[in-house]
């Protein structure tokens, strides 16, 4: 299916999509999304290609197929709005490039696309390479309980920083980020399915601890900019290329823009990438198997060396795992889009002004696009069988002007983190170790306790 088949050619001969069932009055379907947002959202293909939804006195158009999330993600008929990007602009602002529309991200593509182009990425793999070792190593001296959560985010906030911004100076702040980070998204997850604003402004303890994250990140922010210019040292990386990037006048970008790029920068490279690596472990965990056939291919691959950046391209099982926690357990499980003209989809008018949602989690586990849909088969992405996979069934990095511009970068390190761990380690769950999704903007395991054995 084309983009071009579903714009209209007579919105007036267009039909209502059905009402899924369950609302409730208030509230409508909201709770259903609070209480059990995943079984929800993965039953409503059952009911249509594109069903309508109530949040609240919100109408929200859900779209469930492959082809028709592809297409609302490639036609300019649709743009970066609605609840879920209503919910995160009090962290993301309006002029970072992962909420700009139009012109504005245009221009902010351009300065941000050549620190991750191909030819960019091995410059990173001397880092990605120390960070993953030094992971194992820190496992090695701690013993015992190891707390995946903050293990997880640690390691995806020093990746980034040094990475994008070459901060060692981000060391005393990957923990005050990797707090923050975790309030905000829980609370803005709320914040999106049921929208009541003026209850959100009651001073209660879960309203507060929100707050004092939001201004604590915004904080951090202002530091990291403040001891760049400080330091009068320009290193070849983002930071530097936003600090001299220029609107379309030729003029400098302003210091509002400034900040929410770097705001866009640390909250993927932290949050997706942290929330992916959580996932990975509990793959690990659950699945032993998988981690001696990549403690197998990495010994034949590199012999008695630690793997590096270089070795990645080799290590095709390992991707392939990384491939399938994307599929199972993608990071960013539900998106939103907002019709800028009157439209049609799948048959149905969509007015313009309406707000759509999809689910990647629901897109990526449908019985339609999947043989044994539930099974953890990385087996599934060898050449002779991806090919079978539906165009779009399978998009953990989104498609279009809006596909996250850092996919490969994401790839090379999560890769590189899963071949030195799995060498290194068995893991088995400790007390208290819960692996139930935690439901936030991100998906990721709730409260992951981990052992890791030497192997």
């Amino acid at each position: 299916m084309t983009v071009e088949s579903v714009r209209p050619k007579d919105t007036t001969a267009s039909a209502e999509p059905p009402v899924a069932g369950g609302a409730v009055p208030l509230l409508g379907h909201g709770w259903r999304l609070v209480r059990d947002p995943l079984a929800f959202l993965s039953q409503l293909r059952d009911h249509g290609d594109v069903v309508r939804l109530k949040l609240g006195p919100k109408t929200v158009y859900a779209v469930t197929t492959p082809a028709l999330t592809g297409a609302v993600a490639l036609s300019p008929d649709y743009i970066i709005a609605g609840p879920l990007w209503e919910s995160l602009e009090s962290l993301l602002g309006k002029e970072g490039v992962a909420t700009a529309n139009g012109k504005l991200h245009r221009r902010q593509r351009r300065t941000i696309q050549p620190a991750f182009r191909l030819d960019a990425i091995p410059a990173y793999g001397p880092i990605m390479a120390e960070e993953s070792h030094a992971l194992v190593e820190r496992w090695r001296a701690a013993g015992g309980v190891l707390d995946i959560t903050y293990e997880s985010f640690r390691v995806a906030v020093r990746v980034a920083a040094r990475c994008l911004m070459r901060g060692s100076y981000m060391d005393a702040r990957a923990d005050r980020i990797c707090a923050d980070l975790t309030t905000l998204f829980a609370g803005m997850y709320q914040r999106m399915v049921v929208p009541l604003g003026p209850l959100y402004k009651v001073p209660l303890p879960a309203n507060r601890e929100f707050n004092r994250a939001l201004a604590d990140l915004h904080v951090l922010v202002d530091e990291i900019v403040a001891d760049r210019r400080a330091g009068g040292q320009k290193p070849d990386d983002l930071l530097t290329a936003l600090l001299e990037a220029k609107d379309d006048n030729g003029d400098p970008i302003g210091e509002q823009e400034i900040h929410d790029q770097v705001i866009a920068i640390l909250t993927p490279g932290a949050e997706t990438v942290g929330s992916t690596v959580m996932s990975l472990l509990l793959v690990l965990t659950e699945h032993p198997e998988l981690g001696d056939k990549i403690r197998d291919e990495v010994e034949s691959v590199v012999g008695d060396r630690p793997v590096a950046f270089e070795d990645v391209r080799k290590l095709t099982y390992t991707a392939n795992v990384v491939t399938e926690t994307l599929r199972l357990y993608p990071a960013v499980w539900i998106l939103t889009r907002r019709a800028v003209a009157d439209t049609e989809l799948g048959g149905y008018r969509i007015p313009k002004g309406a707000d759509l949602i999809y689910s990647p989690y629901a897109i990526q586990r449908d019985r339609r696009s999947y043989e044994r849909n539930e099974d953890f088969d990385p087996d599934r992405w060898l050449p002779e069988r991806s090919k079978d996979v539906p165009k779009y069934a399978m998009s953990p990095f989104s498609v279009g002007n809006r596909k996250c511009p850092s996919d490969h970068f994401s790839m090379a390190e999560l890769t590189l983190v899963t071949a030195a761990v799995a060498h290194a380690y068995r893991f088995e769950h400790a007390a208290h170790s819960d692996a139930r999704p935690r439901i936030g903007i991100t998906l990721r395991p709730r409260r992951l306790m981990l052992r890791a054995l030497a192997r």
